[in-house]
């Protein structure tokens, strides 16, 4: 069966990965390519749609990023959404100019229900806005199908020529009724069935991994985490034992973690890879004592991955290919292309100038966390690994803040294994998209037997989300927390305060770093 695909052309925005994201959630094949790609590749490609992305420039400033006006002509629907939808509008000899009134945020949009983009959508419905240009005037031969006080032109279309456009973003959750939208784009204007699965990823990963090896040997970082574990045996599926998988067990993992992970990967586990673990926590402690610099920290313990895998490599022998288990978030968070960098992801920017292999590859790369655990049910790793709690690369490095010392390490182990054990008694796990325990640098008096004590705080957090990008606090039952902060204050040595982080994403990260 041929595969349907829809390409989304990048401009610089910030959700380019994110709209490709919401296409494959309609069960269509979306991949993310550079605004200037030839015409030749999009002819080869044969997508039944093209989307415009977003981007930080003006469409007539001089450092506009613009197409050719040819792709217009190849009679392929093109959806442009703010960004796109000004581009669209200037190149066809409409009007793009700075908003008398910039629009930020949500914004209610009154849309013509008759257009087909908005079949099934309110006539007021809820949009998310961020622009300071506007379409002042639509080119010759388009409607204008949605409109807001300020903003004339807030959507637009060309049916006859397959032309679409939005001011708004339809790709994040703050538009209400963005996914009927793209729906729409992708099922009714594009025509695609939406037969795409998970599964299709994984066999094509799996081939384009086969090709690109050939009889190469490849050693993969692996953390035990699950971003890492779905890599690793994509891999190994791919590859089989031209793979090697090294664990570095830095002292920066959570309790038994890494007794865990051997048992899992290791000679005895279920799955056939070449698998070395590698302890070194000494060296990792060292290169960090007196770093309190969470970026500077985050740098290290990146750069040192690399260091033992690169020694580690020396011992194979002819080592041509790297494989981490990096995903989209990582790569947003750590500045990819015009993005701020929010931090630098150990597998992303964390990475050092010099890294002493043929290529790095990254398989998970464009995936969100969501899609990275249907990959690896597809690929048939058991649930309990899949879904088991997200673990950052960098470990318990950025969960200490401050110095990090082998004794803040064992007292956030320890109150992080009582918070987990305690969320999963009350059976509010599997509801909460990431929680933890991290050990604050403030120290305050307390009174334990009736004595006085000057000890540090536990900060416990956990929050619900699907796409790691945004994340609302977690309402966890106060039986639950008092209970986990009451076993913390009284198991753990040196902890007699505990604390719970209620920061959403934005404005705070999921990581208490």
């Amino acid at each position: 069966m041929e595969r349907e695909m829809v390409i989304v052309l990048d401009f610089g925005g910030q959700y380019n990965q994110l709209i490709a994201r919401r296409v494959r959630e309609c069960n269509v094949y979306c991949e993310v390519h550079p605004y200037n790609i030839s015409m030749e590749k999009i002819k080869e490609l044969q997508p039944k749609g093209i989307i415009f992305t977003g981007g930080p420039n003006s469409v007539y400033g001089e450092d506009s990023a613009v197409c050719g006006k040819e792709i217009f002509e190849l009679g392929i629907p093109i959806l442009g959404i703010c960004y796109g939808s000004q581009l669209i509008a200037h190149l066809l000899g409409g009007s793009v100019t700075t908003a008398p009134v910039s629009e930020y945020g949500r914004t209610e949009v009154k849309v013509n229900t008759a257009a087909v983009l908005f079949q099934g959508v309110s006539e007021t419905t809820v949009c998310w806005m961020s622009h300071t240009d506007y379409i002042e005037k639509a080119p010759e031969g388009f409607r204008i199908t949605a409109h807001t006080p300020v903003c004339p032109v807030a959507g637009m279309e060309c049916p006859e020529k397959g032309l679409y456009a939005v001011q708004f973003h339809p790709e994040v959750m703050h538009t209400v009724e963005g996914m009927t939208m793209l729906r729409n784009f992708v099922m009714d204007i594009c025509g695609c069935s939406g037969s795409w699965k998970m599964d299709s990823f994984v066999e094509t990963t799996i081939r384009t991994i086969r090709e690109k090896v050939g009889n190469g040997k490849v050693l993969c970082a692996l953390s035990g985490g699950v971003d890492s574990s779905v890599a690793a045996v994509l891999l190994a599926k791919a590859v089989g034992r031209q793979l090697t998988c090294v664990f570095v067990d830095h002292g920066l993992l959570r309790k038994n973690e890494g007794d865990e992970v051997e048992a899992v990967f290791g000679p005895e586990g279920p799955y056939d890879l070449n698998f070395i673990r590698v302890n070194a926590q000494e060296r990792f402690y060292g290169r960090l004592a007196g770093i309190t610099e969470p970026e500077q920290k985050r740098k290290i313990i990146g750069e040192e991955f690399i260091r033992v895998f690169e020694e580690e490599a020396k011992k194979i022998g002819a080592v041509d290919f790297l494989v981490q288990g990096t995903i989209y978030p990582d790569v947003i968070e750590s500045g990819l292309g015009k993005s701020a960098t929010i931090k630098s992801h150990h597998n992303v920017g964390g990475l050092p100038d010099y890294v002493d292999f043929k290529e790095i590859i990254e398989p998970l790369r464009m995936l969100f966390k969501d899609e990275v655990r249907k990959a690896g049910l597809e690929l048939g790793i058991p649930a309990h690994l899949v879904f088991r709690q997200p673990f950052p690369g960098p470990g318990l490095g950025i969960r200490i803040i401050g110095e990090v010392t082998e004794e803040k390490v064992h007292i956030v182990q320890d109150a992080d294994f009582i918070y987990r054990e305690e969320i999963a008694k009350a059976g509010i796990d599997k509801a909460l998209g990431q929680y933890f325990a991290a050990l604050t640098n403030m120290r305050s008096v307390g009174v334990m037997g009736d004595e006085r004590t000057y000890d540090y705080a536990i900060a416990l957090r956990a929050v619900c989300t699907s796409d790691f990008m945004t994340a609302d606090c977690a309402e966890i039952p106060w039986e639950v927390l008092s209970k986990a902060a009451n076993r913390i204050v009284n198991e753990v040595k040196g902890v007699n305060r505990v604390l719970y982080d209620c920061t959403s994403k934005p404005p705070g990260t999921i990581e208490f770093e």
